[in-house]
């Protein structure tokens, strides 16, 4: 099959890994898989084209990257199959000529929540496009809001990555591990004031956190990992017992089932996605 994803960017994200993952594993079993990323500008475009720039991060990547300096419905490539993977692409899968195959939408949250105007939003899952979704809570708003089914496809751990690992510990325990964000609704503030509140009765918690970069100011971390490599995640989430989610809503959460399959035992609020593997 040739098969066409759209993809917002390469950067490392529990949402991008997820789409990269599966346009590499097609690849691998046979597939014509191309990988649409914007770039913004012709200029950017040419330079990253011309560069073979693609997704570092995943060793030996097997899908064609192709750089664009936007989505064009008209300049879609033929094949068997096109895949729109947030609500920035929906209307140009939806606006895909018939040559681009059959029409998907890959929905990992809800993002009329908090990405971009809820309306505009709101409108692309109303597109005549099939969806798939990652979560039953994800299934249950597209039946529930849009009138939609949605096929249910759980993002699976990589079990190759993330399983326990024997690691040294320095300091007291218990050792709890939290995913910091920039965005209000990953809770992050909330998981901040819980552990003060457990620090109270038990001084010895060591917080730790971790993310795509250190926060921008003073925090409440005992210790903190920024930017960890994929292959030493394990390590990090062996090396505690709690894995703390604050998140308001998740489509999924990734991190809470990779800390799980590391041994670690989830603490989070009932957000939606974690109903699939949290009791």
């Amino acid at each position: 099959m040739k098969i066409t994803f759209l993809c917002p960017h390469l950067r490392i994200a529990g949402g991008v890994r997820a789409i990269l993952t599966y346009a590499d594993r097609l690849a691998a079993a046979g597939h014509a898989v191309e990988v649409v990323v914007p770039a913004r500008s012709r200029a950017r475009a040419l330079w990253r084209s011309l560069r073979r720039v693609g997704p570092e991060w995943i060793p030996g990547f097997d899908a064609r990257i192709v750089w664009v300096d936007r989505w064009r419905a008209s300049a879609l490539p033929d094949g068997d199959a096109v895949v729109a993977t947030a609500w920035q692409s929906a209307s140009t899968v939806a606006a895909a000529p018939a040559r681009c195959g059959r029409k998907f939408y890959f929905v990992q949250h809800y993002e009329s929540l908090y990405h971009g105007e809820a309306a505009a939003v709101d409108a692309t899952y109303r597109l005549p496009l099939r969806k798939i979704v990652i979560s039953t809570w994800l299934s249950d708003v597209m039946r529930e809001r849009f009138g939609s089914e949605a096929e249910i496809l759980v993002t699976p751990v990589d079990a190759a990555l993330f399983h326990t690992v024997p690691v040294t510990v320095q300091t007291s325990r218990p050792r709890v591990l939290m995913l910091h964000h920039e965005y209000a609704w990953k809770g992050t503030a909330d998981g901040f004031a819980a552990v003060a509140r457990v620090k109270g009765r038990i001084p010895a918690l060591h917080l730790v956190g971790f993310g795509v970069s250190a926060p921008r100011g003073p925090a409440a971390y005992d210790e903190f990992h920024a930017n960890p490599p994929q292959d030493r995640l394990a390590d990090l989430y062996s090396g505690c017992e709690i894995y703390l989610c604050p998140s308001w809503d998740e489509g999924l959460g990734m991190p809470p089932m990779e800390a799980m399959a590391c041994g670690a035992a989830l603490v989070t609020y009932d957000n939606g996605g974690c109903r699939d593997y949290a009791r």
